[in-house]
């Protein structure tokens, strides 16, 4: 931690990151596969050794964040995905579903101190940390990285505003480290009553958006505001630094971004699922489709770290809808596509006539087969269950978005 940059990993030339995911990538696929009782199954017909690009990595089989509640609930308490049993953890945690989180014995086990660094924080910090410490491990993903950096760190959590303001007035906390709209309520509320506040310099916030307009809000007060996306399974996913320009990945994971409902890469500058694996030892999960949707942004970024950047967080890859009283998932209109290969991309937007609910997939394509429409609603009868119109159009025409399934019935 010297400079500007956390360690010399940020900095890597494209060949020098390259040939590290050669090395590392054989090694976590064997550890997965020979140390937990669910990628022993999952990767049992997969050479490990010969795992050692995005292009192989992207053969392997996705595992869903979807899916863990069923998993762990057949396999107590982690889903057979961890190395090691839940006593010989140094935590664990429970997020909605439930679904429960590990935490083992590993300095900075999120990795989160690298975007503390980016946001500012230094040795000698005082961190007034409101993330909960309550059941999820956002308040320990935080602390944990403080301590990493060489900061004291406030045990704040959430809530109890008037009692926030009285020891931000009385400890003097350099940094901020939560949600953006409850550290806008704490500025607000304390300007409203003549709190001094003004030891606030720095905040690094997750969990929510961070408008422009809320950004301005705040830095308004003094405080530089920069922002991260993690998640309880994964930790650090990616930071912002003094740039301001994408969210740059995290050095100790691989992002791919894929179609919704499917493992398939996605174009490049297309707007895809987020896929993550990570390095973990004791919860190495391989291909690990969060949920969430974004897009990789070209180029790197003006700061000088060289990792791969994203847009953040751009809504939930979980389309699955109702249609006449039947589920419609994007995998079902995933594999209509793949059945017909003149098609480039496909959305399918769900609309109701006189209260009827009518489903129409646009299809890019330049193919001119004349019965190609006529062959694409018989997949989606035979795949969905259901009848639905096709509309082919132009490829490049729908919009960027990450949607596989557009539900815009109105209920009035």
């Amino acid at each position: 931690m010297t400079g500007e940059f956390f360690d010399k990993l940020e900095t890597r030339d494209a060949m020098t990151r390259s040939l590290a995911l050669q090395m590392d990538l054989p090694k976590q696929i064997s550890r997965a596969k020979e140390s937990t009782v669910a990628y022993k199954e999952l990767l049992a017909d997969v050479d490990a050794s010969s795992v050692v690009s995005l292009e192989a990595l992207a053969k392997l089989p996705i595992t869903r964040k979807s899916d863990l509640i069923d998993r762990q609930a057949a396999l107590k308490p982690f889903g057979g995905l961890t190395t090691i049993p839940a006593g010989q953890m140094k935590r664990v945690y429970s997020s909605p579903g439930p679904i429960y989180e590990p935490e083992s014995h590993v300095a900075d086990y999120w990795r989160m101190a690298r975007a503390l660094f980016a946001a500012g924080f230094r040795r000698g910090d005082l961190v007034h940390n409101t993330f909960s410490y309550h059941f999820t491990p956002a308040g320990f993903m935080f602390e944990s990285g403080a301590e990493a950096v060489g900061c004291a760190v406030f045990a704040a959590g959430v809530g109890q505003t008037e009692l926030q303001i009285a020891a931000i007035a009385d400890l003097q906390p350099t940094a901020y480290a939560g949600t953006p709209s409850f550290l806008k309520i704490l500025l607000d509320k304390a300007s409203e009553s003549g709190s001094d506040t003004s030891s606030l310099k720095r905040a690094l916030v997750s969990g929510e958006a961070l408008p422009p307009s809320l950004r301005a809000s705040i830095e308004a007060y003094g405080v530089s505001v920069r922002q991260c996306y993690a998640t309880a399974d994964v930790g650090l996913i990616a930071y912002e630094s003094d740039a301001m320009e994408g969210l740059i990945v995290d050095e100790n994971i691989v992002l791919e971004l894929v179609t919704p409902g499917t493992g398939d890469p996605v174009a490049a500058g297309d707007v895809g699922e987020i896929v993550i694996t990570s390095f973990s030892d004791a919860y190495p999960l391989v291909r690990f489709a969060t949920g969430d949707l974004t897009k990789v942004l070209p180029g790197e970024s003006p700061c000088g770290r060289s990792n791969q950047r994203i847009a953040g967080w751009m809504g939930r890859a979980d389309q699955t809808t109702k249609v006449k009283g039947m589920f419609v998932h994007p995998e079902q209109v995933a594999a209509v596509v793949k059945r017909h290969p003149e098609i480039s991309k496909a959305r399918l937007v769900v609309d109701s006539t006189d209260a009827i609910d009518v489903m129409t997939l646009h299809c890019e394509t330049d193919s001119e087969i004349d019965n190609l429409a006529e062959a694409v609603e018989a997949s989606i009868k035979e795949l969905c269950k259901l009848k639905g119109q096709v509309s082919l159009v132009s490829v490049g025409s729908l919009v960027n978005d990450g949607k596989v399934i557009d539900d815009i019935r109105t209920y009035e």
